[in-house]
């Protein structure tokens, strides 16, 4: 059977138009017939649509994308999805964006020797870039904390009747759902203000 060539296209949105990649692939001669079409987000990323092509790819066969990120949503999965297609099914890869990344030439030796090498360059820099994001976040927390930068939710200013509230709530005049009520917090941020009183524990177990 003569192998064929698809071309798997994902947009992120219903909105995104996928126009400029179904313009490539023809250019580079898929057929109509043999376009996978998914809109699907790269958070969900379950792409039912590209696990049933994956499953028809058989050995020989040309899976064509526009650009690597269409493998996968972060290079772990790309990875993981370069190495099913080329050695596990036996199939071959084209990445429109990238020429490098072609496993149809030289299939035995240097053309998926290349195209792996390639693929493992970009990997590492792109691990190495979240790892540079996330230094540079941390060095930025940092340097914030230590010019006294506070992080974290910002707190509720205690109404100017607290006290008075607080003090009819200690004497068991009123229950903490109606404190809450007077102050117009929740119970739970009543409470969160109340323990730190250092009230006896007797009274914020009270209703």
């Amino acid at each position: 059977m003569k192998p064929k060539t698809y071309g798997y296209i994902r947009v992120s949105t219903k909105e995104q138009n996928e126009d400029r990649q179904v313009i490539a692939m023809r250019e580079f001669g898929v057929p109509d017939g043999n376009m996978v079409i998914e809109k699907q987000s790269g958070k969900d990323f379950e792409r039912p649509k590209y696990q049933q092509l994956i499953k028809r790819i058989k050995p020989d066969d040309v899976l064509v994308v526009k650009s690597i990120d269409r493998l996968g949503r972060n290079y772990d999965e790309i990875l993981e999805q370069w190495r099913l297609i080329t050695k596990e099914k036996q199939a071959h890869i084209v990445v429109l964006d990238m020429p490098l990344l072609d496993t149809r030439n030289g299939r035995d030796l240097t053309g998926t020797l290349i195209a792996d090498i390639v693929l493992q360059l970009l990997s590492y820099v792109a691990q190495t870039e979240r790892e540079f994001i996330r230094q540079r976040q941390r060095e930025g927390i940092d340097a914030a904390k230590e010019k006294g930068v506070r992080f974290g939710r910002v707190p509720f200013e205690k109404p100017s009747n607290y006290e008075e509230v607080v003090e009819l709530w200690r004497r068991k005049q009123m229950n903490a759902h109606e404190a809450a009520d007077r102050l117009g917090v929740s119970r739970t941020q009543f409470y969160r203000w109340a323990s730190t009183e250092k009230i006896p524990e007797s009274t914020l177990s009270g209703t």
